[in-house]
């Protein structure tokens, strides 16, 4: 019996973490898109969404003819778009999203965890399908699925760094990377052109700490991975500082280059600044055309 204690509290405590970030993902949700219901776009179903004016490449079979003539201008009639998109998200949980320079800072892992679940409710009521590679989450609909989108998200993995999977991805998906791309960048960018070359659309959003962009290291510092598997120590660091921030842009700058060249969208976010704006800028990249 007392053996079992600490296992229902643990229980309990990932119960309550996880209630907290499914309302805090509903507040930020809240904020992207007020009273919101998910995305709206043009396509082929049965609702009026809106008229638009004819634009060049547009049928006479297409103008709505009633409307029309109530002007001088000539309309068409857009309906909503009814079929549901698959979303594929990776969020990278490895050991290095643990980070955290300030104790008023946010962990990395919780900024992309409540990123990426404010976005998924948002697609979840506009009826898209959402799932969660590198788990047993191929992408549904409903408040179900949204429940088990939420919940594997509390899964953290040992190891320190991680990279993108895709392989599970359906021809012609949208794929959203949050991660800090701080492991194999090589490995990154076979995935991406692999998930690519299926005709995949996608976004990378790196969230990194404010201390990971600045290095405002001085002195005898010892730099410890958080999974422990990695350190160096210095007595110098701010010898390494311009070596540091020399590789991190390149590292950007490979990032940025694979998204040009796979039509893909790459953004870096920092954990000072409020996570709506990440947010927002996620939500407008998947809500543009594909």
């Amino acid at each position: 019996m007392n053996e079992a204690l600490p296992l229902r509290s643990r229980a309990e405590a990932t119960t309550a973490n996880l209630a907290a970030l499914l309302a805090r993902a509903e507040q930020l949700a809240a904020a992207v898109m007020p009273g919101g219901h998910g995305r709206r776009r043009a396509g082929h179903g049965d609702d009026f969404w809106q008229y638009r004016a004819v634009q060049p490449g547009d049928t006479l079979r297409m103008v709505d003819w009633r409307r029309s003539a109530r002007s001088d201008a000539q309309f068409v009639r857009q309906k909503e778009w009814q079929i549901s998109q698959s979303v594929f998200f990776w969020v990278d949980r490895a050991r290095s999203m643990q980070f955290s320079s300030a104790p008023d800072l946010p962990q990395k892992m919780d900024r992309a965890q409540l990123v990426s679940l404010a976005i998924a409710i948002l697609l979840s009521r506009g009826g898209e399908q959402i799932g969660l590679c590198g788990e047993n989450l191929p992408p549904r609909a409903g408040p179900k699925q949204l429940a088990r989108f939420a919940d594997f998200l509390m899964h953290l993995k040992p190891e320190d760094y991680a990279a993108p999977q895709f392989e599970t991805i359906k021809n012609n998906a949208f794929c959203v990377c949050v991660s800090d791309f701080l492991g194999d960048i090589e490995t990154v960018e076979k995935t991406v052109l692999k998930a690519s070359a299926k005709g995949a659309r996608g976004v990378c959003l790196q969230i990194l700490d404010p201390a990971e962009e600045s290095f405002p290291f001085r002195g005898r510092t010892v730099f410890d991975s958080v999974g422990g598997t990695i350190q160096h120590d210095t007595l110098q660091a701010a010898d390494l500082s311009a070596r540091y921030l020399e590789r991190l842009a390149e590292r950007k700058a490979r990032l940025e280059h694979l998204c040009h060249q796979t039509g893909w969208t790459f953004s870096t976010h920092h954990t000072n600044t409020p996570a709506q704006s990440a947010a927002m800028w996620l939500y407008k990249m998947i809500e543009g055309p594909r």
